[in-house]
């Protein structure tokens, strides 16, 4: 059984940087791709960025594109997600979550262990 913990969340103006943080329990954590997603209040959650088992892919939503980097620690169990140049928009909850199956990156569909959620809040 994986658990995942997110950390970094916060309040920070607009232009702002914030970096979000994943830590996983299990010795298998470092088998599984890694996705984030997160969700604003009474909208769907939407994908973010995802990396693959080995950190040599990477995959980012067009809306963080340039702005975002996501990197792993296989040897900490811990995934993070870089964020720069906030907007308002970015505001939400942003869940980490484990995919064993290696596939299907952008859908949240295909992850099987979640976070409980870190929230993040851009001030204009």
């Amino acid at each position: 059984q994986v658990q995942l913990v997110e950390s970094g969340g916060g309040l920070v103006q607009a232009g702002g940087s914030l970096r979000l943080s994943c830590a996983a329990s299990g010795r298998t954590f470092s088998l599984y791709a890694t996705g984030w997603f997160r969700q604003a209040p009474g909208k769907e959650r939407e994908f973010v960025s995802a990396i693959n088992w080995s950190g040599d892919s990477l995959y980012y939503a067009d809306s963080v594109k340039g702005r975002s980097t996501i990197s792993r620690d296989n040897a900490k169990n811990t995934v993070y997600l870089q964020m720069n140049s906030l907007k308002p928009e970015d505001t939400a909850v942003y869940y980490c979550a484990a995919n064993t199956k290696n596939y299907g990156m952008m859908y949240a569909s295909l992850y099987d262990h979640w976070g409980q959620g870190t929230q993040v809040t851009v001030s204009s």
